[in-house]
């Protein structure tokens, strides 16, 4: 118990309930806190507190809002605390001890704790804010739920945006506009994005792997005003470039929120001045932390130095440890940025001639590694795209460890300690999850104190629930702290994440109860009946599995794709491809193809890898009459479902021809066209063994070997992975390959994972699994296999059919003028 353990409740306030002022709650509690204080909280947000870090994810869909709450309101209640939520404080007067709210609210401290944080910076730009209304209505900063929630309602009724600012902020904002079914542009000043991060070289590799991703990117472009009042058209640069948008999100940046300690006298230079125990300089009863604190010259964006300095207010003000203090902290971060894996430490270049510089650089694998030795100690470390020795870097960084004379030691495992050994020897203080705060000794405390799963230490901990680039090491941990004897994670075996069931179970769950819409499924199945975003494009495509006839069609719960039924580009306009069975086409089909893109002005035209042609650069409201002309159905060059079946020229013309390819492929294809699926599914049929359909790096491929006979192979793959399908049956005839291809496609449905392609499916269910199950029949489960599939096929309606009269008002609809649309170049 800390020294002030005894005698009458001092009154503890603390000015904010983010991240750091709710952390040092809870440090203060963790060290008998409740019986020293009655603690009074403000925070402006009508909330508990919630993990801002994880507003990317609510923005890209990626997690709920209920996913990011660290402190619900209710566990105030439970710990004693008088949650003022909602409430501003206008000032505080450290001579009278007392605090005022905005509203004259006058409330008294012994201690008081600042927490206020950071706001975005916003730069000098014309038009930004209107003078009575302030800032314009299509012009966005991301700090909050409140910011995510109307940058959502915003994005599915607009089309393009423009984030300003290429930090971490920026890049997230810009991804999660775009699973929104955005064309999105960032504008950066400097000359390279992420560059309090990131090296020149790295920055222009962060840019090529962001751009891969459909993301414009404009570096050393300073905007300089917004043009349009009532509604944006876009944003001006000063080198006297527009470019077009409808939407505008300010990620420049973030300042310490210091407006309530300069109303208070308090000394502010940067951020508001502390000590080494985080006292301010007018009062020792008055303390500060987090973002908005200047530190022995230094302020702090990173959640690490936060927690950290959280721990010594909560010493001091316990009484735990009087003398504690803050030293500063030596940042290290590892972060997932748009997809792209990112660790950085220190400094990012060589500050000295006697400064050593090592690089490794591949920049067409989005690979940069970088380090910055000084008297043989690192300083500075950058990883891009390749982050394994992360955890060896941060302890050579932190503990100032002696280094191998061959430098390139430390990047790659050539003599360097790996990772297993370097997790042995992380200290317990070196932080895991820079997210959420979590060290080495947290998660080995959660493992020795009964967590027995991963996933029941990261729910203990919050571990690997930021970015989530920190799970590999945090599984690491959890095995070395278990000494290997870790349970697996129930979790692991769900289907989706928002529902505690297998495939199986969920299954039968949902035709026991006829539930035919992803919402009646949340309603029925999900804690609390809570939605789940993340599993809400799985649970679309296993009700269309279930109920071929009968599901109910939320467009909400579908990938931005498949609601327009065509392929988002990265200019935001969309793929057609039209059917062309078995690579077959007719000089009319050919005519109208060429007509309609001679009328829509479509930039490219290309043969694609299926043997089909590929419209690109259609806009989305011109969607509908693109397929109107065409008169062709869809090719499904977008979906997660059965695709297109490439066959070769068979007996017709080939001398070489041992069947008839290319009619089978046409049969399969009229037959099983559409087929819903938990990932695509692509088919070839070739008419000899010289395999020239590629059959046997396909989905389900079908070879002739002569006299009628066909070998049937599955599970193959010829893109990111390659592997060769596996021979499940030769069969006699080409109606038993129609019935084989249907009943193991049927298998996969019913039984793969969301987005397992069958090139896994097959080996984890084992090829002789397949034959005893779909050739043999050993457990009569065949003709329900054919029957259900055939109901798949009685169900088929194509989808371009919506063209003609839309499921809903705005499925085809862009508010943007067709003059400011991008025009691409004919290659």
């Amino acid at each position: 118990m800390g020294a002030h353990a005894v005698g009458p409740k001092r009154r503890l306030v603390v000015v904010g309930n983010g991240m750091a002022g709710a952390r040092t709650v809870e440090e203060v509690l963790a060290r008998g806190g409740a019986d020293q204080f009655d603690i009074t909280m403000y925070g402006e947000e009508p909330y508990g507190n919630y993990n801002r870090i994880m507003l990317s994810n609510v923005l890209q869909g990626l997690d709920d809002e209920a996913d990011i709450f660290l402190n619900t309101v209710a566990w105030y209640a439970e710990n004693g605390i008088d949650l003022r939520a909602g409430v501003r404080v206008a000032r505080i007067d450290p001579f009278a001890h007392v605090v005022v709210d905005g509203a004259g609210g006058v409330q008294p401290y012994d201690q008081l704790v600042i927490a206020t944080g950071s706001v975005p910076f916003v730069p000098e730009i014309t038009h930004l804010r209107d003078p009575r209304r302030g800032f314009h209505q299509a012009v966005f900063t991301f700090r909050t739920l409140d910011d995510t929630r109307r940058m959502i309602a915003y994005a599915r009724d607009h089309e393009r945006a423009v984030v300003i600012g290429g930090g971490l902020l920026g890049l997230e904002a810009a991804a999660g506009l775009q699973s929104h079914g955005m064309q999105v542009t960032v504008v950066h000043g400097p000359g390279h994005l992420m560059n309090a991060q990131l090296d020149e070289a790295a920055g222009r590799i962060l840019q090529r792997s962001i751009e891969k991703l459909g993301i414009e990117v404009v570096c050393g472009g300073r905007t300089t005003a917004v043009r349009g009042r009532e509604q944006i058209e876009g944003i001006e640069l000063k080198d006297g470039r527009f470019l077009p948008c409808d939407m505008v999100v300010l990620a420049a940046g973030i300042r310490p929120n210091t407006e309530i300690a300069q109303m208070s006298g308090l000394t502010v230079e940067r951020g508001i001045v502390v000590d080494d125990q985080l006292r301010t300089v007018e009062s020792d009863d008055v303390f500060a932390v987090g973002e908005c604190v200047q530190h022995r010259g230094e302020t702090y964006g990173l959640v690490a130095p936060l927690w950290e300095q959280a721990k010594v207010i909560a010493d001091v003000l316990t009484g735990a440890d009087p003398a504690a203090a803050y030293h500063g902290s030596r940042t290290a971060t590892k972060l997932k940025v748009a997809g792209v894996d990112v660790a950085s430490m220190g400094v990012v270049a060589p500050q000295r001639e006697t400064d050593e510089h090592i690089v490794f650089s591949e920049p067409k694998k989005g690979v940069h590694k970088s380090l910055v030795v000084r008297d043989g100690r690192l300083i500075g470390a950058t990883l891009l795209g390749d982050v394994r020795k992360t955890a060896f870097l941060v302890q050579a960084f932190d503990r100032g460890m002696a280094l191998p004379e061959e430098r390139v030691q430390m990047l790659f495992d050539i003599g360097a300690p790996p990772d297993e050994v370097s997790v042995a020897e992380l200290s317990d203080e070196a932080a895991v999850c820079n997210c959420n705060g979590v060290s080495k000794g947290d998660i080995c405390g959660a493992v020795h104190g009964g967590c027995k799963t991963v996933g029941s230490v990261m729910d203990k901990t919050r571990a690997g629930k930021g970015c989530g680039s920190c799970k590999g090491l945090v599984a690491q941990i959890v095995e070395w702290a278990a000494g290997g004897k870790v349970e697996e994670d129930p979790s692991a075996s769900w289907y989706v994440p928002g529902i505690p069931m297998t495939k199986p179970e969920l299954v039968a769950a949902i035709k026991e109860r006829h539930l035919t819409s992803v919402s009646a499924v949340f309603a029925a199945l999900a804690p609390e009946g809570a939605d789940d975003a993340r599993s809400k494009m799985a649970l679309t495509s296993l009700l269309r599995v279930v109920w071929p006839h009968d599901h109910v069609d939320e467009r909400d719960a579908r990938f931005v794709n498949d609601r327009v039924h065509a392929n988002i580009q990265r200019d935001g306009t969309f793929s057609v491809v039209p059917q062309m069975k078995g690579g077959v086409t007719t000089p009319d089909q050919l005519r109208r193809i060429a007509d309609v893109a001679d009328k829509y002005q479509v930039p490219l035209v290309k043969v694609t890898g299926g043997q089909r042609i590929d419209l690109l650069g259609i806009r989305k409201e011109d969607l509908p009459k693109v397929w109107g002309d065409l008169g062709m159905p869809s090719g499904y060059a977008y979906g997660k479902s059965f695709r297109t079946v490439k066959t070769c020229v068979g007996t017709e013309f080939c001398r070489f021809g041992l069947d008839d390819s290319t009619g089978l492929g046409i049969d399969l294809e009229s037959r099983y066209q559409g087929l819903e699926s938990p990932a695509k599914m692509k088919l070839a049929v070739s008419g000899c063994p010289r395999n020239c359909a590629e059959s046997l790096v396909k989905d389900v491929g079908v070879v002739a070997i002569g006299e009628g006979r066909w070998e049937v192979y599955v599970g193959g793959a010829a893109g990111a992975h390659i592997r060769k399908g596996d021979l499940l049956a030769t069969v006699d005839s080409r109606e038993e390959v129609l019935t084989l291809a249907g009943r193991f496609m049927q298998y996969y449905r019913e039984n793969a994972h969301w987005l397992e392609r069958t090139y896994t499916f097959v080996p984890r269910v084992g090829l002789e699994e397949l034959k005893a199950i779909l050739v043999d029949d050993r457990d009569g489960l065949a003709a329900g296999l054919d029957e259900r599939v055939q109901e798949s096929v009685d169900a088929y309606v194509d989808p371009w059919q919506e063209g003609a009269s839309p499921v809903e008002p705005g499925q085809f609809r862009t508010s943007l003028p067709l003059s400011v649309l991008p025009q691409v170049p004919v290659r």
